[in-house]
């Protein structure tokens, strides 16, 4: 008979922590905190599978489902000496969600199930104000969670007594309070409804089960999945835990903790607790609770088992825990660990002290770092020489520096994103139903909630700034507004949010760029001794070179000349070679851009200091260089001596169907070869003055878009007459490269004939992916995220690789290269080579590199190590 339900308990537990496929996280690692005898409220967890089978048959559940649920029950039930549905004795359950990797926040739980009136009415004459206050909570996620009915209108109950009794907080509520707010809120749930809360314990918690396997497909988990790359097949597993009380009385409590500071790395207990409270308090951020170091004072010997369970863990786990736990009447119970969300530079501290403490070895660290977070390390920090008028300081929940305008709502976040503004979301508190509007936001800012608050852990896993608890604030949801000392900031006022200070600032205050030193220094090294595959940049001017070297790239997989004619010291100079009639006049104007091409070239060499340059001839049509601003025309037509009329008549006869397959590339030199004998001339000028100066240069020429060797041969003769005649006179030797850029199907299929006369090919992936799915980038806005909700991609192609169809042809074409040139040099120049999936595939086939934009070199260099570490793993 299959086995559907895993048993924890004391020192006992079917699972284990190697089993996160079947059981979750959250009940592997229940069941090995049980195994090792820490003091975990017994239960049961219900595996992947069911989540796989309900989804697969109509949201049914197998059939030996019950029967195994029911006799995992009677265990809890023997274990804590009390009964799930006897008023006199009653055991109450938790209901809770728990993925294979952790989605904090995402999915649903159900606290004090098993309550119902006459049982409630039962523990009231023992403990009124815990029974009353355990009902409401219970009433209101049952009816959240089960019911999907609106928060706004079930949080009037609550508000509605409070207001009347004139009690701002919740901890003002007598157990009476409690007892109106609970009848109040059952009443507007059976009106909302239609139906009643069931009384029945069974019911309520079969519905709860059933809810919680339907939350993993709730759009804030859909976004979640998408944002984290989790794979929809996984499915939750459900963990139905005996409840521990932390707001029974005053001698109890719940928290939340971090072996070490998620924000810092620092080896040390961080966290939060609130006495007599729930732990859904302390994460959703309603009351700012205490640094869990107040917890020594008040619970001394709880703290120190706190502190020793902590180490054990971490010991076992050889990596950072996230734990939660309650205090119930004085007693400890451990209620979750998982490995814990933190900042990249947290988790780049966390590597580098768990090597020096033979934890774990270099290639261990390296695998511990996500590398997309490593871009977080270059997010700007403000410039301490700025002016800044500081209007409120909350908690520095997660480093860095953001500024933007101020939005109240995570659905105007997303909007004002896609038009390409910048925010800030402002807040109260976060929710998980804000993980698109935190997505889209440049930071987050709320008045409420503590480090271990929802908008803390979310922000910090997304590598967010974000400032929480900063209760000097007042938000204002309706007016869209909050107000700091006196001053009103409303919507799409620009604010400035430091992470790492906490301070909130007034307007847009100047920022500086980061460089990669210090401890994310340690890991690049540890990166580039493992990795095998080199990482070049793209980068157009001496700025970006330098920047690229500075940030270890290891050469310049990609200059594109075009970049440099926008300059508006250039751009007339260049649109009047476009717009010449004939060849000498043409001639004319690229005799007076060679010079500015060749000094842009010599720097860059320069600040390359002789590693790989490669530079792309111009690709895009010459259309795309002329003016569209009446005012741009006028100016240019003058400059040229022609009409405006005539000038726009020239320009509209350049003008093409579909540009990126018409008149651009290696085509444009086919038709008007003196733009690319120009450009050779250009650069080999530059690489031989620097030899005569005994600078070391290693020029490599590109020619983009050939889809032939005849086309190939044809611009690579003319190139090399002209660089031929440029070395004799200045009588020079020294050594360059020609090659092409793959960015058609035809190219890569005929990829072994090209190879005969190419030295290097460059797979253009952007282009490359649009030719060979016939999906224009620049148009797909508009139905990609639907290909994506149903699965037809799993990814966006112009992200990450289309591994089956672009791969499949950067494969043949790679395999025909080398088979016709062993020494041919083959690399990647697309944005995709700065995605981690992209350069593990790379990797895979050989590649000799990668080459991506400044900021993401430090990503493609720890991408590249973790791939060939994991090849050897697999």
């Amino acid at each position: 008979m299959p086995k559907y339900v895993y048993f924890f308990g004391k020192g006992e537990g079917e699972g284990d922590a190697s089993m996160k496929d079947l059981l979750g996280g959250k009940g592997a690692n229940l069941a090995q905190m049980a195994k090792m005898g820490f003091p975990v409220p017994p239960g049961f967890t219900i595996s992947t599978e069911v989540c796989t089978y309900f989804y697969q048959n109509g949201q049914n559940y197998p059939k030996e489902l019950k029967a195994q649920v029911e006799e995992a029950l009677k265990g809890v039930e023997k274990e804590r000496g009390s009964v799930f549905g006897d008023k006199e004795n009653p055991l109450l359950f938790s209901v809770r969600s728990g993925a294979r990797i952790s989605m904090p926040g995402m999915m649903n739980t159900v606290l004090n199930l098993g309550l119902n009136d006459e049982i409630t009415e039962k523990l009231a004459e023992s403990n009124a104000r815990f029974a009353w206050n355990s009902y409401w909570r219970f009433i209101f996620m049952f009816a959240d969670v089960v019911m999907a009915l609106p928060k706004e209108e079930l949080d009037e109950a609550l508000e509605g007594v409070k207001k009347e009794k004139g009690y701002k907080l919740d901890v003002e509520l007598l157990a009476e309070d409690w007892k109106e707010a609970a009848q109040r809120l059952k009443n507007k749930v059976s009106v909302l409804a239609g139906r009643e809360i069931p009384q029945d314990p069974h019911i309520q918690l079969w519905e709860a089960v059933g809810a919680v396997f339907k939350s993993w497909n709730t759009p804030r988990a859909i976004t979640y999945r998408r944002l984290n790359r989790i794979p929809e097949e996984w499915g939750t597993a459900v963990n139905v835990q005996s409840m521990a009380f932390g707001n029974i009385n005053d001698q109890s409590a719940s928290g939340v903790g971090f072996t070490r500071n998620p924000s810092t790395g620092d080896k040390n207990l961080y966290g939060e607790f609130l006495p007599n409270a729930q732990g859904e308090d302390v994460v959703a951020g309603i009351r700012t609770p205490q640094p869990i170091s107040e917890l020594e004072k008040t619970f001394p010997e709880c703290y120190s088992q706190l502190l020793e369970i902590s180490k054990k863990l971490e010991e076992y786990f050889k990596d950072m825990q996230d734990i939660e736990f309650t205090i119930e009447n004085g007693k400890l119970w451990m209620l979750q660990t998982r490995t814990g969300k933190r900042t990249a530079q947290a988790a780049v501290r966390i590597a580098l002290d768990m090597v020096e403490e033979k934890r774990i070895d270099k290639k261990e660290a390296l695998l511990r770092i996500d590398p997309k977070s490593v871009e977080s390390f270059f997010r700007p920090s403000f410039d301490p020489k700025a002016a800044k008028k500081v209007i409120a300081k909350g908690l520095p929940a997660s480093p860095g520096a953001a500024v933007g305008e101020a939005v109240f709502d995570s659905d105007e976040a997303v909007r004002l994103m896609e038009e390409g503004r910048k925010v800030i979301l402002v807040r109260m508190e976060t929710s998980p139903d804000d993980i698109h509007g935190i997505d889209a936001a440049q930071g987050v800012l709320t008045s409420r909630g503590g480090y271990t608050s929802h908008a803390a852990l979310v922000t910090r896993g997304m590598g967010k700034p974000g400032i929480v608890g900063c209760e000097t604030i007042f938000v204002d949801h309706k007016k869209e507004q909050f107000e700091a000392d006196g001053i009103v900031v409303k919507k799409g006022d620009k604010i400035s949010i430091d992470g790492t200070s906490g301070e909130v600032l007034l307007g847009e205050v100047p920022t500086l760029e980061a460089a990669v030193s210090g401890d994310l220094g340690k890991i690049m090294e540890w990166a580039d001794e493992e990795r095998a595959l080199r990482v070049f940049a793209n980068a157009d001017t001496p700025a970006q070179a330098k920047q690229s070297k500075d940030f270890g790239a290891e050469g310049i997989g990609l200059c594109r000349t075009e970049h440099m004619f926008f300059e508006e010291s250039r751009i007339e100079i260049f649109q009047e070679m476009i717009l010449a009639k004939d060849k000498e006049a043409r001639e004319s104007a690229l005799a007076e851009i060679l010079p500015l091409q060749k000094s842009d070239f010599i720097e860059i060499f320069k600040a390359m200091e002789g590693r790989p340059v490669i530079i792309r001839l111009l690709d895009p049509p010459l259309h795309e260089f002329l003016p569209k601003e009446e005012g741009d025309i006028k100016s240019l037509a003058q400059k040229i001596g022609v009409s405006e009329e005539e000038l726009k008549s020239q320009a509209e006869s350049l003008k093409e169907l579909n540009p990126m397959l018409g008149h651009r590339g290696v085509r444009l030199a086919i038709v008007y070869p003196e733009i690319y004998q120009m450009q050779a001339r250009a650069i080999m000028e530059a690489v031989c003055e620097l030899a005569k100066e005994g600078v070391k240069v290693s020029p490599e020429i590109m020619i983009p878009l050939v889809v032939s060797l005849e086309e190939f041969n044809i611009i690579k003769d003319l190139i090399e007459d002209v660089c031929r005649e440029v070395k004799d006179s200045y009588q020079v030797n020294p050594e360059y490269k020609i090659g092409t850029m793959i960015e058609t199907p035809r190219a890569a299929l005929l990829a072994g004939k090209i190879a005969t006369a190419a030295e290097f090919f460059s797979f253009g992936t952007n282009d490359l992916t649009q030719t060979t799915l016939g999906i224009s980038r620049d148009d797909a806005g508009r139905f990609l995220p639907k290909y994506l909700e149903k699965k037809i991609f799993k990814d966006d192609p112009f992200l990450s690789l289309d591994q089956e169809g672009v791969g499949s042809l950067i494969k043949v074409g790679v395999r025909a290269g080398r088979e016709a040139n062993k020494d041919i040099q083959v690399g990647i120049c697309g944005e995709h080579g700065g995605d981690p999936e992209t350069i593990e595939f790379c990797h895979k086939i050989e590649l000799d590199y990668v080459s991506c934009s400044p900021f993401r070199i430090p990503v493609a260099r720890l991408a590249a190590a973790q791939a060939k570490i994991k090849s050897k793993i697999n």
